[in-house]
């Protein structure tokens, strides 16, 4: 199972019913692409599902019969079963990186370990800034449960119901002026950190979504043809980093780069026609922007000093990134790298970055970051190179 196609949510619901009705069932509940903003904090429109939606979503596709949600005051009142389902309070879970950094909700399957203790289930993926989350299996004892879940926590029984069929897709879209409005209320919201927080979230649920979908769409074998559909789901991932990276300058007290909502309203326009679901209604969003032509001769002390920087973030050789190869194509790459990179290139030489450099297209490859730090740096030498010839 591809657990990167899932939030903390459904993930071990995907995963429980691969385990009930066979490989490749977990894709099932990609059948369906959403987008219907509900009022959420901070007065910010959000696509978040809770876990009461998501376990009606998964039983209606998955094949699984889910008993009666309820409301556990502690471990003490969880009992240990195969397809226990449990969504508890990530801050106190010691298998997860938001271990004692963030409350959140977070799901796991809860079964006994055939001793004393009990057996974690947990198929999450994702990178965060307090280090990766892994699908895997923990047995805890059972005072270290007790730990993990010292307050409530929500359960539910999941067993096999009638073996799932593959459907058609189903799309439910919001009217582009709903669209707008959702774009416009992260534009204009006062307190910038605190949308650009809620905006990283959004971008990731939205991104995981459409990767979800169009998995479904081409196992299924309806997936439109040509290059559109893997472009657009590019288009998302580099949004989603975007706004990331906006997020922790934002929290830095400097500025964000312009045009992050145009390119999400453009993104959710695109949607429907991208995925085969054109309603008509839909405008036809912008033609990407073509990258203005590039200056050549960058120095290459700087070209060996941006590669030795990005080489120890990545954890790859700096002669790999000299050659050419992207960022992207290390496998440890991730957005929280690419914020890595740059503060750390920041420091060392003694610049900052202007706010609309931040994007992608710019942070992916020695010689486009080179360009940024020569314009950060209105096309003098940057400090540390100033030193040396050699860029030490």
């Amino acid at each position: 199972m591809d657990a990167e196609l899932f939030d903390c949510l459904q993930v071990n619901l995907a995963a429980h019913a691969d385990r009930l009705h066979g490989a490749g069932t977990h894709l099932l509940l990609g059948a369906g692409l959403r987008f219907r903003p509900a009022p959420g904090p901070l007065g910010l429109p959000t696509v978040e599902r809770g876990v009461r939606a998501q376990l009606t979503e998964a039983t209606r596709r998955l094949g699984l019969m889910a008993g009666e949600p309820h409301t556990a005051a502690s471990a003490a009142d969880l009992t240990p079963a195969d397809g226990c389902y449990v969504v508890a309070d990530a801050f106190h879970l010691p298998w997860v990186p938001y271990y004692r950094q963030r409350h959140m909700e977070h799901s796991f399957l809860l079964e006994n370990d055939g001793r004393d203790g009990v057996l974690i289930r947990d198929s999450y993926h994702n990178e965060t800034p307090w280090g990766i989350a892994r699908p895997g299996r923990w047995t805890l004892t059972r005072q270290e449960f007790a730990a993990a879940v010292p307050g409530p926590a929500l359960a539910v029984r999941l067993e096999a119901g009638h073996a799932p069929a593959a459907t058609g897709p189903e799309a439910d879209f919001a009217d582009p002026h709903a669209v707008d409005a959702y774009a416009d209320a992260y534009r204009q919201h006062p307190d910038r950190t605190a949308a650009l927080r809620q905006l990283t979230l959004e971008t990731w649920l939205l991104a995981r979504a459409r990767e979800l979908h169009a998995a479904y769409l081409r196992h299924t074998g309806r997936l439109p043809d040509g290059d559109a559909p893997q472009a657009h789901l590019t288009a998302w991932k580099k949004l989603t980093e975007q706004v990331y990276l906006a997020h922790r300058r934002v929290e830095r007290g400097r500025p964000e780069p312009q045009g992050l909502t145009g390119r999400l309203a453009a993104l959710l326009h695109a949607d429907p026609r991208i995925f085969g679901h054109s309603t008509g209604l839909e405008p036809t969003a912008p033609a990407a922007r073509t990258p203005e032509p590039q200056p050549h001769g960058v120095p290459e002390d700087l070209r060996r000093a941006v590669a030795a920087t990005a080489a120890r973030v990545l954890g790859t050789d700096e002669a790999t990134l000299l050659a050419g190869a992207a960022f992207d194509s290390v496998p440890s790459f991730s957005s929280f790298r690419v914020v890595e990179i740059v503060e750390r290139l920041e420091s060392e030489l003694g610049i900052e970055f202007a706010a609309d450099d931040l994007a992608p297209e710019n942070l992916h490859h020695v010689d486009a970051v080179c360009r940024v730090v020569r314009r950060s740096n209105d096309g003098g030498a940057p400090r540390a190179l100033a030193l040396d010839g050699e860029g030490r």
